[in-house]
């Protein structure tokens, strides 16, 4: 059974992966996001198959960049335990980190870019989009930024 990583941060980027919750079952599966309060309860939804990246968005200047060094060695170390066949993301920043981890092990990446975007590259995407091996748009206006994406249509 092919293992794959699910890995958003929170909020709309988890709540559209997790619209894909029905893959699970297909799996051996594991999911990461980013630990809040909001969170918590995918520990008790995925027992043995979830686990956290530190919270922190860019929004906070002087210590972003501490988490993000602080994600990409917890990222590795997860990347070494679960050592996924594919990694599924629908991006943002936690998710760079694994994805070109699990690039540089061999891992098949696959992107989903945000529902929220229609007209612009997100920053993660604009990243991801030359490693990854299957590209997803969910708008098609989105085809003329990324022009070798799959049009996948809308995940809710």
């Amino acid at each position: 059974m092919k293992k794959v990583l699910f890995i958003a941060s929170t909020g709309g980027h988890l709540s559209e992966l997790l619209q894909l919750k029905s893959m699970f079952k297909d799996y051996d599966y594991h999911l990461i996001t980013e630990k809040t309060k909001s969170n918590m309860f995918l520990q008790e939804e995925y027992p043995k198959r979830v686990n956290y990246l530190v919270y922190g968005t860019k929004d906070h200047v002087l210590t972003y960049p501490f988490k993000l060094i602080i994600n990409c060695f917890k990222s590795l170390f997860l990347y070494l335990k679960i050592h996924p066949d594919y990694i599924v993301t629908t991006g943002v920043h936690t998710a760079g980190p694994m994805c070109c981890i699990g690039k540089i092990f061999g891992s098949r990446i696959i992107y989903i870019e945000s529902f929220a975007n229609i007209n612009t590259k997100t920053m993660t995407g604009r990243l991801l989009y030359p490693i990854s091996d299957l590209f997803i748009v969910q708008w098609h206006e989105m085809k003329k930024q990324y022009k070798e994406a799959i049009e996948g249509g809308w995940i809710y």
